[in-house]
């Protein structure tokens, strides 16, 4: 993977919204920055931008009925989406920057709980967030997913109701808490098992997020392989990983304001991120933990080489109907 294909996507927005102040607890979690402060929200996407991001991700990563209840949610997560996605726009147009937009569709059921997945609920709670979403975002991105079947499930809803087909990116969280014979989802099902059916409903990227770096390099020559033997080099691979340590099975991401590891700081963040490269990633950013530094970091790595950052034209034009 040359160096002049790589984009660099933004970092973690929960732990910004809380060092600028925004109203933060449990379980509404960044949710409630959106609900009372949004434009804290765009503030934090400014910054990502000024660090050099060429994608930020919508603040809807938390506007589920997990996090914001079953009543809330039913009255106003459409709305709620919307904001997200304008504030984001709002983003980049305030900087003058050529930044894509991603429009997050979170794990629907609570990140790393693919024990709860409820596929008769999958269009009640995506719908609503995908529709408030469209207006404002340049691509979709489904990420933490834990599961694969909830990624196919996004997919078949985004045939129906995204008329304008925008690309898909999927983007899979790892089992990180133990030693495995082989990369897995927290589902246990492989990264091969994953990377097959992605490629085989052809979506446009396929990543790793929220999870230890530690673990992503060997998913991502997991990938890669597959997507060789399948003939999908097409389809492009990333990574953004979180600062956490390891988490249990039984764990609830952002159950708190959860520590961070010391050791990821923006310069050994590079260390992997120049690693990812080497095994095919062309899309990197940062999870949770991973501040503007970081892509500050990675941008100023990556530009300094070649001219980087910046989406190709055909990486979010080349959308198909099986997003």
């Amino acid at each position: 993977m040359s160096i002049d294909a790589i984009t660099i996507i933004d970092g973690g927005l929960g732990r910004e919204l809380a060092k600028r102040g925004a109203p933060f607890r449990q379980p509404e979690w960044s949710a409630l920055a959106m609900i009372e402060a949004p434009e804290i929200v765009r503030d934090v996407h400014r910054a990502f931008i000024q660090s050099g991001a060429a994608v930020i991700t919508t603040n809807s990563y938390a506007l589920v009925p997990f996090h914001i209840g079953e009543e809330r949610f039913a009255a106003q997560a459409q709305v709620l989406a919307a904001a997200s996605g304008e504030m984001a726009r709002a983003a980049v147009t305030l900087e003058g920057a050529a930044t894509k937009v991603a429009g997050s569709i979170p794990p629907l059921f609570g990140s790393y709980r693919a024990d709860l997945f409820d596929a008769d609920h999958v269009e009640d709670i995506a719908t609503p967030l995908i529709k408030g979403l469209n207006p404002y975002v340049d691509f979709w991105l489904a990420e933490t997913q834990s599961l694969i079947a909830e990624s196919i499930a996004v997919r078949e809803l985004l045939n129906t109701l995204d008329t304008d087909n925008k690309p898909l990116w999927v983007s899979f969280t790892l089992e990180d808490s133990e030693h495995l014979d082989v990369p897995r989802l927290r589902s246990g099902e492989t990264v091969k098992e994953a990377v097959t059916k992605m490629a085989d409903i052809n979506v446009e990227a396929i990543l790793f997020n929220c999870c230890q770096p530690e673990v992503i390099d060997q998913a991502l020559d997991v990938a890669q392989s597959v997507l060789q033997d399948k003939n999908a080099a097409h389809i492009k691979l990333g990574a953004y990983a979180n600062a956490f340590p390891p988490q249990p099975k039984d764990a609830t991401a952002n159950d708190g304001l959860d520590e961070v590891r010391d050791d990821l700081t923006p310069p050994a963040y590079l260390v992997w991120a120049k690693k990812w490269q080497t095994q095919g990633a062309s899309l990197i950013g940062g999870c949770c933990g991973i501040g503007p530094e970081h892509i500050q970091a990675l941008s100023q790595h990556f530009t300094s080489t070649l001219t980087t950052g910046t989406l190709t034209t055909d990486t979010l034009t080349t959308g198909t109907s099986t997003k």
